[in-house]
């Protein structure tokens, strides 16, 4: 039996702008008449292979937790969901920092914005509040771990490895139904439950020419990047950042299956000690997929920490 798809409280409307030579796609919530003093726009952007419309689920349960509709803004980035692919074969972590300064000097110039981000889309918030500073005004990050250190002897290695995935195509896998797309969903994330995963899977795919559907994403997203991850240079930029800073985990997520050995929460969270005003948070139970496991608690975090 086919499972009912979640119904969202607050609908988002479609809305596409030219940002950087590329039509870019956004998710919207409300608009500018919502905005004040204490409720400037929340601008969300997502992880590695995700959407914008990933924080549907959160989004209805802040205004539950907030008693009031807030303008909130979720971009694709490039070569995700509906946003277009710039036609590279690489990707570069400085273009997402573009991207975003685009986008909010394009929708909302004119006063400071929470920002908050998740996963890979997490790091660029942390990078675009030290160099931005007076744009932000709360500042959250969704298990944006950053990266395992590098060091320069690393450098050959990677640059190798880039070169030989340019000469490799790269694929994403497709499949046949909306409803083998929730599946794979709910076979990444074990938390995520059956009415969600129904209703992300049209917004994380789409319907192709050839009757399959296909990951709204560019496959080219899955090539190393050549340049290593540099910690002494984030955590420079890291320590100017000048909004309180509201950090996020899942009680579940283990980031040794991702990276061994190499990088620890512990790590982690020494570099954070970097950041002048930081906030700390666990959800239970709760994976990397926070804004789906546990979307009524995160709201409460976030109306708690953008109200205050």
């Amino acid at each position: 039996m086919t499972t009912a798809a979640y119904t969202p409280r607050r609908e988002a409307r479609s809305h596409f702008i030219p940002l950087r030579g590329l039509r870019y796609h956004a998710h919207v919530w409300g608009d500018a008449s919502l905005v004040t003093p204490t409720r400037p726009p929340l601008v969300m952007v997502h992880g590695w292979m995700d959407v914008g419309a990933s924080f549907q689920f959160v989004v209805d349960a802040l205004r539950a937790a907030d008693g009031f509709d807030r303008w909130v803004i979720a971009p694709d980035w490039r070569g995700f969901g509906r946003t277009e692919s710039p036609g590279t074969d690489s990707y570069w972590f400085p273009d997402y920092l573009g991207d975003l300064d685009a986008l909010v000097d394009a929708l909302c110039p004119d006063s400071a914005f929470d920002l908050a981000g998740h996963s890979m889309g997490g790091n660029v918030v942390m990078s675009y509040a030290g160099v931005r500073p007076a744009r932000v005004r709360r500042l959250v990050n969704l298990e944006g771990f950053g990266l395992p250190t590098t060091k320069p002897h690393h450098a050959p290695r990677r640059l190798s490895q880039w070169l030989d995935e340019l000469q490799a195509p790269q694929a994403l896998r497709d499949y046949a139904s909306l409803h083998e797309v929730a599946e794979r969903l709910m076979k990444n994330n074990p938390l995520l439950s059956a009415d969600k995963a129904a209703w992300l899977a049209p917004h994380w795919s789409r319907l192709g020419d050839d009757g399959r559907w296909h990951i709204q994403g560019d496959p080219a997203h899955k090539r190393a990047n050549p340049m290593l991850y540099r910690v002494d240079e984030i955590l420079e930029t890291w320590k100017l950042i000048a909004a309180p800073l509201l950090w996020v985990e899942g009680d579940r997520t283990d980031i040794s299956k991702w990276w061994g050995t190499r990088y620890s929460k512990e790590e982690f969270h020494e570099r954070l000690s970097v950041v002048p005003a930081v906030e700390r948070h666990t959800l239970s139970p709760c994976g990397h997929m926070l804004h789906h496991d546990q979307p009524q608690a995160l709201a409460l975090r976030l109306a708690e920490f953008l109200g205050a």
